[in-house]
Order: C-alpha cells, then structure tokens, then sequence
C-alpha cells in the first residue's frame, strides 16, 4: 500500500477515500461500454478508441458504472456535470425541511402569567413545523403529587390541539414528568406558509398587494 503526502491513500476498511469517478487517462482497463454525448450506447470499444472519442468531440471520458464488467463510461464535460450536480445538491439542501425538537419547561405550580407566556412559545414552535418537548420539573415535596404535571400537560394538550396532538405520553423521568407534543402542519407546509406571509409584508411595505393595484376604479358619483 503506498502512502500519499497526507497517508495513506486507501482507507482501512477498504475502498478509495476519494469519491470522485475515474476520468480519462485514470480509466486502467483494456475495454469499456461506451455512452456517447446524448446517452446513445456506442458499445464495447477499446479504451484507446473511448478516449480518440471524446478528443474529438472535446470531451471527458467519464467511468459512471466502475463495478460494471467491463466498466461503462460516458462521454460529457465532466467540468459541467460536476457544477450542476453541485448546484443541484445545494438546491435540495436548501429546501429540505428538518422536523426540530424544541424543549419547555415548567413547573406543576406556575402562575396563570407565566403559563399563558410558555403555552405562546409552544404554539409558535408547533406553527413553525416543529416538535415540541414539555418538561414538567418536580422540586421538593412536589414529587409526592405527580397529578399535578399529568393535570397540567392534559390542559396544555388542549389548548394548543388546533396546532398539535399528543406524540409520547405523559411519563415520568425521575424528578420531571415528560410530553412530546407533535404538529399537524409538515415542517415543508410551515416553511412554505412562512415564505407566503414574508412575501405578502413585503408586497405591502412595497404600497399595496397587488389586489390593490389592479383593482378598478369605482366610477364617480354623478
């Protein structure tokens, strides 16, 4: 095994660190199945000839199906397809949508303010897409009445149902009582109702949404 600048140049597991296919003069096989530019299926052509090929047509000769006996290769602008497989991948990233888990904590004898504060906080969380964790933490002799976390997660169960419905049960963790509340809305429909309402402010902020715009004059009065 011959080590690189870096180490060594194959993992130990077996397999190239390198993910990237065999091009043009690092194709090492007598023959390979040719595709041409547009997908057509040239066929088993001598490696020399592949590589003739796509000199001619200005090319890379690209090893897409290594595992293949013998190896298919394509012809295309190896430049190109590795930009636009990026852009493409960026693009998925970008709109992938990632369920969150957020985390509320509260006590199973909070005042009605501080209450009304959280439930707030967990009704944005469920509008956003996103999970939510209710934690009821037990201090002192509190532990003796767990009825009391359980009463209070069934209220806040309740009052967010419009949003959200009960994922894991009430069960105790040790000293807190745990709820995992989960959203009606996919975090894809979140993200795409928020993107909506961002759009329609600004149309606003911009002197009108567009019903303004184009909707005709009344006629004066005679």
């Amino acid at each position: 095994m011959r080590d690189g600048p870096r180490g060594p140049a194959w993992c130990y597991r077996g397999g190239p660190i390198s993910a990237e296919p065999r091009i043009n003069d690092r194709i090492r096989v007598p023959e390979v199945r040719l595709v041409g530019p547009s997908g057509e299926q040239v066929g088993i052509v001598p490696l020399a000839k592949a590589l003739e090929l796509a000199q001619e047509y200005d090319l890379d000769l690209v090893e897409v199906a290594a595992n293949a006996r013998p190896p298919v290769c394509k012809l295309m602008d190896y430049g190109k397809f590795k930009y636009e497989s990026a852009m493409k991948a960026r693009e998925a990233r970008k709109n992938q949508a990632h369920t969150v888990i957020k985390e509320m904590k509260l006590r199973p004898k909070i005042d009605p303010h501080d209450y009304d504060t959280k439930k707030g906080h967990v009704v944005r969380f469920l509008k956003q897409g996103d999970k939510v964790k209710i934690t009821i933490m037990f201090r002192g002799r509190e532990q003796s009445r767990p009825e009391l976390g359980y009463r209070l997660l069934q209220r806040l169960a309740e009052d967010v149902q419009d949003l959200g419905f009960v994922e894991s049960n009430p069960k105790q963790d040790g000293r807190n009582m745990i709820m995992v509340l989960g959203p009606h809305k996919k975090k894809t429909e979140a993200m795409a109702e928020a993107r909506e309402a961002q759009a329609a402010r600004k149309a606003e902020r911009q002197g009108g949404t567009t019903a303004d715009v184009d909707a005709p004059e009344e006629p004066a009065e005679a």
